[in-house]
């Protein structure tokens, strides 16, 4: 059963993949063998994130792009099946954090803002992926990064919720439309993990107090933590399994 999740072979896109959450998954994917797309913004992070990758000894391609960006995206993405071959696994985990405020002073623009790359970069990803997947054929995988706001009430926040709920919405009927190309999409629901996004967030003394004693495995996750799952859903071990949602929390949503 070890084969199913060796992933010698597989090329996997991670949008975010310089940092946090993407970095984990990418990581774990290069740990197992996967050959590496990394898609971040950031000139600096994204040169530290080649650099820890590269260790593994896989080819790793990173670029700059902006999910938000719809020729962006495509023109990123048509570079990287022009320089590794194929993509086998799409993992759109690119987001940004929302500015917190009472939702009837919630800005137009701040709306938008959000909406367009927690949303809006994910659907261009997703379909520049599925693109490719059913016109080569062999089927393939997509994943997306939602969060426990999509499935819990989260005040001050109404459109980075509305975001990651429409991704798990987007990835069911993504999973029920695409199956006979067998292309398989789940969605990943993060806990409370230690990010430089929520690191401000899980330093603080009171939350810390009020929220860890939540979690059942008591601490918080660790970007590596998500790197499993990115293994499993990218392998062949999953072969049968999609239009999942899957916590990854500690158990912090059952207690």
């Amino acid at each position: 059963m070890a084969s199913a999740f060796d992933l010698s072979g597989k090329v996997a896109l991670i949008t975010g993949g310089n940092g946090g959450i993407g970095l984990g998954m990418a990581e774990g994917l290069a740990a197992a063998g996967a050959d590496l797309v990394i898609w971040g913004g950031n000139r600096v992070k994204n040169a530290a994130a080649e650099a820890k990758l590269g260790t593994h000894g896989r080819r790793v391609l990173v670029q700059r792009c902006d999910v938000a960006d719809e020729q962006q995206v495509d023109a990123c993405f048509a570079d990287a099946l022009r320089q590794m071959g194929r993509i086998d696994a799409c993992f759109a985990n690119a987001g940004v954090s929302q500015a917190r405020s009472a939702f009837q002073d919630l800005d137009t623009r701040e709306w938008r803002r959000v909406l367009s790359v927690n949303l809006d970069g994910a659907f261009f990803t997703l379909r520049a992926a599925a693109r490719h997947m059913v016109e080569r054929g062999g089927g393939g995988s997509m994943v997306v990064t939602s969060s426990l706001a999509a499935l819990e009430g989260q005040p001050r926040g109404q459109h980075y919720a509305a975001a990651k709920g429409a991704l798990i919405a987007m990835m069911r009927a993504l999973a029920v439309e695409l199956a006979r190309h067998d292309i398989r999409a789940n969605a990943v629901l993060p806990g409370w993990i230690e990010t430089p996004m929520a690191e401000p967030l899980l330093a603080w003394d009171r939350f810390k107090e009020r929220v860890l004693p939540r979690v059942p495995l008591r601490r918080w996750g660790d970007p590596a933590d998500l790197g499993g799952i990115a293994v499993y859903l990218a392998s062949d071990a999953s072969a049968y399994h999609t239009g999942d949602v899957i916590l990854i929390d500690g158990g912090y949503s059952i207690f």
